[in-house]
């Protein structure tokens, strides 16, 4: 059984940072693909960065390019995703998720075996 679980969550300004952390149980997490959602009220899940089990070729949405970076630390049995210049429409409960297939990245809900309860952003202007 595979278990993540997200911290790092938490309000700030718009503008600030915030530095979100998953830790992921399991042997095999070398081989996990991983990535970050998000849920804000009233809308579906949606992907926000995603890396794969090599680190190669980090993905990313449209809307966070070029502002958050993922980074997956296999010492730590952990994936981060720094937050800079947030904004409030970054406000949403963050998920974090793993496909033990590894590679190549999805940005679909469904491929994604393992999910974290989740942690809330919020960014007020």
């Amino acid at each position: 059984q595979v278990q993540l679980v997200e911290s790092g969550g938490g309000l700030v300004l718009a503008g600030g940072s915030l530095r979100l952390s998953c830790e992921v149980s399991g042997r095999q997490f070398r081989s996990y693909a991983l990535a970050w959602f998000r849920q804000a009220p009233g809308k579906e899940r949606e992907f926000v960065a995603g890396i794969s089990w090599n680190s190669d070729t980090p993905q990313y949405a449209d809307a966070v390019k070029g502002r958050f970076t993922i980074s997956k630390v296999n010492v730590l049995n952990s994936v981060f995703l720094q937050m800079d210049s947030l904004e409030p429409e970054d406000t949403a409960v963050y998920y974090c998720a793993a496909d033990t297939g590894g590679w190549p990245v999805f940005r679909t809900v469904a491929e994604y075996e393992y999910w974290g309860t989740g942690t809330q952003v919020t960014v007020s202007s």
